[in-house]
């Protein structure tokens, strides 16, 4: 598994952060659960033959069906950050797949919702249930007194992720080596 390069103890825990110490530690173990979760998703979407989005999407739709909140076709638009014209082609090949169903919304008969198909379940399940349940025993390894801490660190930093807009600028080339300061041969 590829493990982000500013792990704890490889020298490089100050280079995105200014001093040291066990906050940084925090933030490095953050990084390396940010960059173990996005392979785990790339994994899995390679083993269900799903790009990234389409696994995103499933993961939605179930996550909706399980609170019992009815998602739309433009409500997945707007979570998956997509136009409509990709959601469509999305749910084409996902239903196509046997993973998703369309079906009237239950309270506007003008649309329709979006559900996950007794396939797309149980393709989900066989996949996480083990995992969560690790996790969770991971997880309750944590001290009772220090959870509420931890939660609130996390929500934390995800709201830091959330409101944080990228630079405007582009990024610019490096300027190529400077031939004026090259040390010039002397003449013989």
């Amino acid at each position: 598994m590829h493990v982000d390069e500013t792990e704890p103890g490889d020298g490089h825990e100050g280079y995105w952060y200014p001093e040291h110490g066990s906050a940084v530690e925090l933030l490095s173990a953050l990084r390396a659960y940010q960059a173990a979760h996005t392979a785990l998703r790339r994994r899995m979407s390679a083993e269900m033959a799903m790009n990234t989005t389409d696994l995103a999407a499933l993961r939605h739709v179930i996550a909706h069906e399980r609170r019992e909140e009815p998602l739309t076709p433009l409500a997945l638009a707007r979570l998956l950050r997509i136009s409509g014209a990709s959601t469509s082609k999305l749910l084409d090949r996902l239903t196509a797949s046997g993973h998703l169903r369309r079906a009237p919304h239950p309270h506007d008969g003008r649309s329709s919702v979006v559900l996950a198909t007794a396939h797309g379940h149980a393709q989900v399940r066989e996949r996480l249930t083990g995992m969560h349940r690790r996790m969770q025993e991971t997880a309750e390894l944590v001290p009772e007194s220090a959870r509420r801490e931890t939660a609130a660190f996390l929500r934390g930093i995800a709201q830091v992720l959330e409101t944080e807009s990228s630079s405007s600028a582009p990024l610019s080339p490096a300027s190529p080596p400077s031939t004026a300061s090259s040390p010039v041969p002397p003449e013989s």
